[in-house]
């Protein structure tokens, strides 16, 4: 395909996309679900499994296979930013207050979906479809464990903002457990992305590099930035220099991550981290974020639906799988991390709402295992099935928390939000 007719499909497969996204977005807000769960079942309904099961030629015909690479390159760039934002809100005293408390249950929420794995993989490695050939049965344990353990951060952060429980012991609880299984399975899959190019040298290099970047950044990184922050005025928006300094250097920091195996939202994800905090990384948000999601980050959940393909899902082997998988899932998060709370002295209904919580996958899923696919880990069966999880585990999310929140939450916002006990309410 030539390069000038690039650009006309690209216009017209954002222009659907975008429209897609919204009107699947506003449904799920209707249903009481969050907008970026309608956003990732449009993706699904734009690929295979929904558009082009309808009208396979039409669908074809607006997403053909030269122009999928524009849509990953973009995707990748949306996802990147969008992490970036996230670690712009990463606050490091989550992990001060409740760190004792919530190691039990971040710990039950690691363990348990590897010990899962690796009960599973000795079958599941054996079944066509899931697996690359390449693929060693450590290899597929590990993936798996971290798809399993992985868990919707950035929408555990914005519900329990929402709920008025930031400052409670419950939110601090939720917030400082998923973040600690979210760093660890993304450490895992840093190292099964550097072990399988064939050789623990490349593995060894690639974490090495990891570590030290991290360390730098979170050491000497943070204190070199920590200047930008004087240069920001609170009134005023980010100046266009100011901008453009913050997006080489997450251009640069997401190069680094790539350029040494591992992937490029690790270098958004630290950079946002280590920023100083006040007016930089509010105007960031600000004049970011609604680009980042309304723009990019769709082009990420299409590409994601375009290589999702839910028939396989009815082949007698794939759906077996897919039932042990999903299964795992919810044993290994949502009891799992129920069950550690429980055991931690926490009531029953704090422990069911971080049970429905840490279960939650959403977008953090997505990224796992288009990572995991591009590599070359796992092949279309897997990856379907772990997106059929991924939505489900986030539908389920919300109604669930509601539900264990349904008498609690007006009493902890009166008792322990500070905004409303500064009210008095």
């Amino acid at each position: 395909m030539p390069t000038s007719q690039l650009s006309v499909y690209f216009f017209l497969q954002v222009a659907t996309i975008i429209v897609a996204c919204q009107l699947f977005g506003r449904l799920a807000q209707k249903l009481g679900q969050p907008q970026v769960v309608g956003e990732m079942i449009a993706g699904v309904a734009l690929g295979p499994s929904l558009f082009g099961l309808l009208a396979p030629e039409l669908q074809r015909a607006l997403f053909p296979k030269e122009t999928l690479g524009m849509l990953y390159v973009a995707g990748q760039l949306g996802v990147g930013m969008y992490m970036f934002l996230v670690g712009t809100e990463f606050r490091s005293d989550h992990f001060r207050s409740r760190f004792r408390s919530a190691v039990s249950v971040s710990a039950a929420g690691i363990v348990v979906p590897f010990v899962l794995a690796f009960a599973l993989i000795p079958w599941l490695h054996t079944v066509p479809g899931l697996f690359s050939e390449r693929a060693k049965p450590l290899e597929a344990s590990l993936f798996l464990g971290a798809a399993i353990a992985i868990t919707a951060f950035p929408m555990l952060a914005r519900i329990i903002h929402e709920r008025g429980l930031s400052g409670s012991s419950l939110g601090t609880l939720a917030l400082t457990a998923g973040a600690v299984d979210d760093a660890a399975a993304w450490c895992i899959l840093a190292i099964v992305l550097a072990s399988f190019g064939g050789t623990w040298d490349s593995a060894y290099a690639a974490i090495g590099g990891g570590i030290a970047y991290a360390l730098f950044m979170v050491f000497i990184g943070s204190r070199l930035l920590r200047g930008l922050g004087r240069h920001v005025r609170p009134d005023a928006p980010l100046s266009a220099s100011m901008l453009a300094l913050v997006l080489v250097l997450f251009a640069l920091s997401g190069f680094a991550m790539d350029a040494i195996g591992i992937h490029a939202v690790f270098g958004g994800f630290l950079l946002g981290a280590v920023l100083p905090r006040g007016a930089l990384t509010q105007k960031l948000r600000e004049q970011l974020q609604p680009f980042v999601v309304v723009f990019l980050l769709p082009m990420f959940f299409t590409y994601s639906g375009l290589n999702t393909r839910l028939g396989v899902l009815f082949e007698p082997g794939i759906l077996l799988a897919a039932v042990a998988i999903i299964a795992a899932s919810f044993g290994g998060k949502g009891i799992a991390c129920w069950a550690a709370a429980r055991l931690t002295g926490e009531n029953n209904r704090d422990a069911l709402a971080i049970g429905s919580l840490m279960n939650a996958r959403g977008l953090m899923e997505l990224i796992i295992i288009n990572i995991g696919l591009q590599a070359g880990v796992i092949e279309p069966g897997l990856f379907s099935i772990l997106v059929l999880m991924a939505i489900v585990t986030t539908l389920m999310a919300t109604p669930l928390f509601n539900w264990a929140m349904r008498r609690r939450v007006p009493a902890v916002a009166k008792r322990e939000h500070p905004a409303a006990k500064a009210q008095g309410l």
